[in-house]
């Protein structure tokens, strides 16, 4: 039998012992962190990671935070047996937070000294050294916290500072670990084989856990809840996708070209999560491996509380699993029942204005997740299901075009989109999606002999008609839905409940959702 570590979790193992049996239910499209057992990698590095009851941060020790924890003082805290975790809070207020308590030689000076936010003090209370304390700043401060003469600062939070505002009294460091720094890559690598054996001591991290800026189980500031908003949605798949990974950041572009306002400018610290504001790659995401100075072209939308280590070693074009707290509160497309259910789960009132019928909702007010949790409670706006029309799009023939769509529909943020019925004669109805002139429409995706019944098309920019939408309810060799030449249509999909185009007339709004 082995031991590896699994997400900071201590896991025995046979011998021989493949990756893909440790993690089945991770699909094999996400990379995963591997991490070798080194003494010299880890006698090393100089970040130390802890497990709180209410959330990981990362520390980065100076040489006498080095000593103290090779010492082994506060590892024996954490032993296999002590799984709870024996190092409780013993206090917390705005300024710190103290864990203890546990014997020191410290020598305290009984004077004050000036801390920063994310100081990692080993002090004492009383003056005795045999109450000694882990302390932790919270804010700029002075204070006496029985520190040596050196004020006792043995490192500083890097990762995970929003879990100093979270603790209460009841909390408690459950365990602590060594992790390594990015420079240690011969003994840490990346990787989808699911067919790796294991090693003894080896560490496993599968996937990224980032807290969106302003939440925390007690409260919710709704200061970035915009930006804070276009980051849920970007993520919102469970995937990141690093398009770009330098030696400071990896980039997710799944929503670039999205109008993100800035709400939040800040230093942008290791595990900081930021969303691009202008540019060309406006609402694209970005994950920091190392700190760097604030940008007026980013906005804070959220920090990394569990996987630096992977977010550090990705690479380009690879995929890693994240998970956001809060998970996004979009009830648009959902049915009236899964709306209320899902509100209920999230201690979120939901009023409707109107339960009658199958009905499907539409809008949410408040609109965003961080003011619809601030508030506890959203008004729904809904419409009968005979209103909504199911569509399936080409993706694989016309990813262009479907992209534009779901743009101009609202599809691309929301389960459901929206156009206006404009026209309707014989067999073809007409839609028009509002479509800037800033957006192109190149010929893609055209028909060559017959168009089926029920295709879903776009008028390309051949023709004056533009973005006009369009489908017909029967099989048709010379005009496509839109009624244009086939060199002007772009076929993108195909409505699959025509029935409810009859009930229809020119002005009505339809609703669309993809099935």
């Amino acid at each position: 039998m082995i031991k590896v570590h699994l997400d900071g979790q201590i896991k025995e193992i046979k011998d021989d012992t493949n990756l893909g049996s440790l993690i089945p239910d991770l699909s094999s499209k996400f990379s995963v962190a591997v991490i070798r057992s080194s003494q010299s990698s880890e006698s090393a590095t100089k970040n130390v990671r802890l497990f709180t009851s209410a959330g990981e941060l990362v520390i980065e020790l100076n040489s006498k935070g080095m000593d103290f924890f090779s010492e082994g003082i506060f590892s024996r805290f954490f032993d296999e047996k002590n799984k709870s975790g024996s190092l409780k809070i013993r206090w917390t207020d705005r300024q710190s937070s103290a864990y203890g308590s546990f014997k020191t030689k410290i020598v305290p000076d009984k004077k004050q000294h000036r801390y920063n936010k994310g100081d990692v003090i080993l002090g004492c209370g009383g003056y005795d050294p045999n109450k000694s304390y882990l302390i932790f700043s919270k804010i700029q401060h002075m204070a006496d916290h029985g520190a040596d003469e050196s004020g006792g600062i043995i490192g500083k939070v890097v990762s995970g500072k929003s879990t100093l505002n979270k603790w209460a009294k009841d909390d408690s460091i459950k365990s602590a670990e060594r992790i390594i720094s990015r420079e240690n890559t011969s003994d840490s690598f990346t990787t989808t084989d699911r067919d790796l054996i294991l090693e003894d001591g080896m560490e496993i991290i599968t996937h990224a856990v980032i807290s969106a800026k302003g939440y925390s189980k007690d409260k919710i500031n709704i200061d970035a809840s915009n930006s804070v908003e276009h980051f849920l949605i970007a993520l919102k798949s469970g995937e990141f996708k690093s398009s770009l990974s330098s030696s400071g950041f990896i980039r997710d572009e799944t929503m670039k070209n999205s109008t993100v306002p800035h709400e939040l400018k800040s230093s942008r610290l290791e595990g900081t999560v930021t969303a691009r504001t202008s540019g060309k790659l406006a609402g694209s995401i970005y994950i920091y491996t190392k700190d760097i100075p604030g940008s007026p072209n980013h906005t804070i939308v959220g920090e990394v509380i569990h996987g630096i280590e992977l977010v550090k070693l990705v690479s380009e074009n690879e995929t890693i699993s994240v998970t956001t707290i809060p998970k996004q509160i979009d009830l648009r497309g959902l049915s009236l029942d899964e709306a209320i259910k899902i509100s209920n789960e999230n201690k979120i009132k939901a009023i409707a204005d109107d339960d009658t019928g199958e009905r499907v909702v539409i809008e949410q007010d408040p609109p965003n997740t961080m003011e619809i949790l601030e508030k506890g409670e959203v008004a729904l706006t809904t419409v009968p299901l005979s209103r909504v029309i199911g569509i399936r799009l080409d993706d694989e023939n016309a990813p262009k075009t479907c992209n534009i769509f779901r743009e101009v529909t609202g599809l691309r943020w929301y389960m459901i989109g929206k156009m206006p019925l404009i026209f309707k004669f014989d067999d073809v109805s007409l839609f028009q999606p509002k479509v800037s002139t800033k957006i192109k429409i190149n010929i893609e995706n055209t028909p060559k002999d017959t168009v089926p019944a029920n295709m879903l098309a776009m008028t390309n920019d051949s023709r004056k008609g533009s973005g006009l939408v369009g489908v017909r309810t029967s099989p048709n060799s010379e005009f496509g839905p839109t009624s244009e030449p086939f060199s002007a249509t772009n076929i993108i999909g195909e409505l699959i409940d025509t029935e409810k185009l009859k009930s229809l007339k020119e002005g009505d709004v339809i609703y669309i959702r993809e099935v």
